[in-house]
């Protein structure tokens, strides 16, 4: 098919898998896929499913607290000011669900029509060269090395926070008018569970690219160092991912394409 009816097809049927804003389990199993798809090379989707899984918590973590902080308000304000906290954590969780798109997007765009010129108009040349060496990698049955692994990470990651992330955030941001909660949101202490004990990401204003970034490489550093294998087992100890979702995370994935009857571009993982 042509390029511009693959990338029609694949945008209809990432945004059926990504789910709702909410559906932050889900995307984990799509990201675990695609991680699994690549042969362990592109390691991004497994860190972003580490932060969709410690997002479903954290968001529970943030509403407890915005209850808390509203207990002396009065009903009509208490109500006003939650509303805003919901909305905010909805903002977020739509972030990640439009990564999610995005990223299964470029991965099998790139993996079907990697050399086709306006590839690189669509996307940007960036990403599309760092995962067209992951396809190589993977058509040649060969590990991509930390070094390789750690430059498409950071094509891949700078891109969907310079396209995706950074816009969202600063609207985000934005319409969220309680100074308080605000400053407390934009601190998020971030442990994901392969990190080792006493272990953090620590933010001083979430807003802010430069930070961000500089904690996402910090993600990586720590994963490339723990090793992957771990980082994918430790999935599992949030609580909240089906076993057979790791276990047989091909299986369950396959019944998240029968669910929306999706098939596609979609293939058997590579590992």
């Amino acid at each position: 098919m042509t390029l511009d009816a693959d990338h029609k097809r694949l945008r209809e049927e990432a945004t059926l898998l990504a789910g709702a804003p909410g559906d932050l389990v889900q995307r984990a199993s799509v990201y675990l896929n695609l991680y699994h798809h690549s042969a362990g090379n592109h390691v991004f989707p497994l860190i972003a499913a580490h932060g969709a899984l410690w997002g479903a918590g954290h968001f529970r973590r943030g509403a407890r607290i915005g209850r808390v902080l509203a207990m002396g308000l009065s009903g009509a304000e208490r109500a006003r000011r939650m509303a805003q906290v919901d909305a905010f954590a909805t903002a977020f969780k739509d972030i990640n669900r439009r990564v999610c798109i995005e990223t299964c997007v470029a991965y099998h765009l790139t993996r079907a029509h990697g050399d086709d010129p306006a590839l690189r108009e669509l996307i940007a040349p960036e990403p599309v060269d760092a995962l067209n060496a992951c396809h190589a990698a993977v058509r040649a049955g060969r590990k991509m090395s930390s070094g390789e692994k750690h430059a498409l990470f950071t094509a891949f990651f700078q891109w969907e926070q310079d396209t995706i992330v950074s816009p969202a955030v600063e609207r985000a941001v934005a319409d969220f008018d309680w100074p308080v909660m605000r400053a407390l949101v934009l601190r998020p202490p971030i442990g994901f569970r392969y990190f080792r004990p006493g272990e953090w990401l620590w933010f001083r204003k979430f807003d802010e690219k430069s930070e961000r970034i500089a904690r996402g490489q910090q993600a990586f550093v720590i994963a490339d160092i723990q090793g992957w294998a771990h980082v994918e087992a430790t999935l599992d100890s949030y609580g909240v991912m089906p076993w057979a979702s790791l276990a047989a995370s091909e299986t369950a994935f396959s019944r998240l394409m029968a669910r929306f009857d999706v098939s596609g571009i979609w293939e058997r993982a590579a590992i």
